[in-house]
């Protein structure tokens, strides 16, 4: 049995992901951003140990969950599920670029870590000039980008943890539209697959998966200079340092 926390699991993929885990009898932390949607995951997901609520798009809120979630006790996994798409440039920055990384610089080091990025990834180009001077110009697909820079540096820096990425596919979330060609089950298999499963092939770090199957991500994303100054721009901006 696994303990696992899970970032966006008040609804779409990140509470079916929740529900498929906790079916298992894994122990399952949901996150919802404020306290009311926290009592829904709760109700949607019975079973579920506790929530920890937070408006990830506040750097100091996020900084609150990672310490709530720290006293929960330590986490075999986290899943960084938590992502907007039709927001400003500001939201999408914060919610989908800095807060997995200010998450993963204050969460106690779990054996697992798990990334949602996005096929969308491919189009995105890492705009680092742009983190401190305009990041109205950065794009969903820039900040599935930083995703996987990130999941890739973490992997690197951390060799005792299996870090990877993802890609969901295109489902009928709230977010992906009814007219989206991939299952539910298919969207939220692969996360719950590398937060649990023993198979010698999820025992890897620093990969790209879709549908249970490793895939070629962006080449930008294996950049090792651009993936340093990225943590170095994240660190500057949070206040945060990645801990070594």
């Amino acid at each position: 049995m696994a303990r696992i926390f899970i970032t966006g699991s008040a609804d779409g993929l990140g509470q079916l992901a929740a529900k498929a885990l906790i079916a298992r009898a894994h122990q399952v932390v949901l996150h919802a951003r404020n306290e009311k949607r926290g009592r829904e995951a709760l109700d949607k997901a019975p079973g579920a140990e506790g929530v920890a609520p937070a408006d990830l798009a506040s750097i100091e809120e996020t900084k609150q969950v990672a310490a709530k979630v720290n006293a929960l006790g330590t986490f075999d996994a986290v899943i960084h599920n938590a992502g907007l798409y039709q927001a400003s440039a500001k939201e999408l920055f914060y919610v989908n670029t800095l807060a997995p990384y200010i998450l993963t610089s204050l969460v106690e080091k779990p054996k697992r870590l798990i990334y949602l990025s996005s096929d969308m990834h491919q189009g995105g180009w890492s705009k680092l000039e742009s983190f401190k001077t305009d990041i109205s110009r950065i794009t969903y697909s820039d900040t599935k980008l930083h995703v996987l820079m990130l999941c890739k540096a973490v992997a690197r820096k951390w060799t005792d943890v299996y870090a990877n990425a993802l890609n969901p596919g295109w489902v009928p979330t709230k977010m992906g539209g009814p007219g989206a060609p991939d299952s539910f089950e298919s969207g939220y298999k692969t996360q719950v697959w590398l937060a649990t499963s023993n198979e010698e092939k999820v025992k890897v770090s620093g990969r790209f998966f879709y549908h249970q199957k490793e895939v070629r991500s962006n080449p930008e994303a294996d950049d090792v200079q651009l993936q340093d100054r990225f943590m170095d721009l994240c660190q500057q901006i949070t206040g945060i340092a990645f801990p070594f």
